[in-house]
C-alpha cells in the first residue's frame, strides 16, 4: 500500500526507500505463508533447519536491494514511470543487481508455487475431516488459506488483464474487489470468534477445562460464566504484583475505589454489569481490575457482584415476599434468570433459597 501510494504520486525519492526494503520482505512473504499454515497441518510449533531453504529467494532479493560498490545509479523516476504504467508487470528498468524480470516473473512463480504447495500440504493432511486438530485452529487455518489465496490471485490479475488486453483498472474488476471486501468484513463481525486464540485474546472456547469447570461449578447458563476468567494467562493468579506494575499501596486503593463504587451506586443491580464496565467508572485498567478482585478481594468478579446481589435479595425479601414472587425479587436484585440466581444462591450460601429460609424459621422458632 505504501508501495503503491508512492507510485500514485510519483514520489520518488520515498519509493526508493520503501520499495527496496520491502522487497525482500516480499519475497519472504510466500514461505511464511506456506510455514504457518503447514505449522496448523502439521500441528508444528518450531521452525526446523531445513524450513530455512524457504527463505533463499528472499535472501537473493536482499542481495538485489543492495547498493553494491561499482553499481549502477537506479533512475527512480523512469521506475515510477514505468510501475506507475502497469505496476510491476511493465518495470523494465534496473531496480537492483539482478534483471527487472525478478519482480515481474519470479514474484508471480514464487506465489503461485508457494500456493499450489501449501493447498497439497492442506489436502494431503486431511485437516477438514482430521479429529486431532482443534476445531477453531481447523476453523481459523482454512479461513486464512481461502482469504490469502483469493488475494494472491487477486494480485496476479493485472498480469493476465494484460495478456487478454483488457483494462485492469475494469468497473467489473473494481466491484468485485468491493463485494469481496465487503463479505470478508460482514463475516468477520458475524463470527469473531474465529479470531480468538489467532489475533485476538488468546481464549480457546472449546477446551474440555471450561466444560468441565460449568459443571463443576453448576453453571448452567451463559451468565454464570465470568469471562474475566478465561482472559487470565495461565496461572495468572500466582503471578506477583509487581508483574502488573502494581505496589501493595495501589491494590489497597484500588479494592478500596471499586468496593465504594460498586456499593455507593449498586452497580450490581445492572443485570448486564461486566468487568469492563466497572473498569472504566473507577479508571483503572481491565486487567488489573481483573487481577485486584480475584487477589485481594478473594473472588472472581462474577461470584462477586452476585454475592451483593444475594445480599440485596435478603434484604428485600421480607419486604417483597407477600407481594411478588422469589424470581421477581431476585431480578431486581440483578438476576438475569432464574437459573442463574438459584446457582448463585448456593454458591453464596450453601443451600436453596426455601432450604434457606427454612432454616431461618426453625432458628426463630428457638429463640
Amino acid at each position: 500500500m505504501l508501495n503503491s501510494l508512492f507510485i500514485t504520486t510519483g514520489s520518488a525519492a520515498p519509493l526508493s526507500i520503501s520499495f527496496q526494503f520491502f522487497t525482500p520482505l516480499y519475497f519472504a512473504a510466500p514461505a511464511c505463508f506456506y510455514l504457518y499454515i503447514t505449522g496448523f497441518v502439521q500441528e508444528k510449533k518450531t521452525i526446523e533447519k531445513r524450513d530455512f531453504l524457504h527463505f533463499i529467494p528472499a535472501a537473493i532479493a536482499l542481495i538485489h536491494v543492495i547498493p553494491w560498490p561499482g553499481s549502477a545509479v537506479l533512475d527512480w523516476n523512469l521506475i515510477v514511470t514505468q510501475l506507475h504504467a502497469d505496476g510491476y508487470h511493465s518495470l523494465v528498468a534496473k531496480s537492483g543487481l539482478f534483471p527487472s524480470s525478478i519482480h515481474f516473473v519470479l514474484r508471480p512463480v514464487l506465489t503461485v508455487v508457494y500456493l499450489g504447495l501449501t493447498w497439497f500440504a492442506v489436502v494431503k493432511s486431511k485437516i477438514l475431516w482430521k479429529q486431532t486438530i482443534d476445531p477453531a485452529t481447523r476453523s481459523w487455518a482454512l479461513f486464512l488459506l481461502k482469504i490469502a489465496t483469493f488475494f494472491q490471485l487477486l494480485g496476479l490479475l493485472p498480469r493476465i488483464l494484460r495478456n487478454l488486453s483488457l483494462p485492469i483498472d475494469n468497473s467489473v474488476f473494481v466491484v468485485i474487489n468491493c463485494v469481496c471486501l465487503l463479505m470478508i468484513i460482514l463475516y468477520s463481525l458475524h463470527k469473531p470468534s474465529i479470531f480468538y486464540g489467532f489475533l485476538l485474546v488468546a481464549i480457546d472456547w472449546n477446551k474440555n477445562e471450561w466444560k468441565e469447570k460449568l459443571v463443576s461449578d453448576h453453571i448452567t447458563t451463559p451468565d454464570d460464566f465470568d469471562i474475566s476468567e478465561i482472559i487470565k494467562v495461565p496461572g495468572a493468579l500466582s503471578l506477583s504484583i509487581k508483574k502488573f506494575n502494581l505496589s501493595e499501596e495501589q491494590v489497597l486503593s484500588y479494592s478500596g475505589l471499586i468496593k465504594k463504587e460498586m456499593e455507593d451506586n449498586c452497580l450490581y443491580l445492572n443485570q448486564d454489569l461486566q468487568i469492563i464496565d466497572l473498569a472504566i467508572r473507577v479508571n483503572i485498567p481491565v486487567h488489573q481490575c481483573s487481577f485486584v478482585i480475584n487477589n485481594h478481594i478473594g473472588k472472581n468478579f462474577r461470584d462477586w457482584i452476585n454475592s451483593y446481589r444475594i445480599a440485596h435479595f435478603l434484604q428485600q425479601y421480607p419486604i417483597l415476599a407477600d407481594k411478588i414472587t422469589i424470581e421477581a425479587i431476585a431480578q431486581e436484585a440483578g438476576f438475569k434468570n432464574q437459573a442463574t440466581f438459584y446457582n448463585a444462591f448456593k454458591k453464596e450460601k450453601g443451600i436453596m433459597p426455601t432450604a434457606y429460609f427454612s432454616q431461618e424459621l426453625k432458628a426463630q422458632d428457638l429463640f
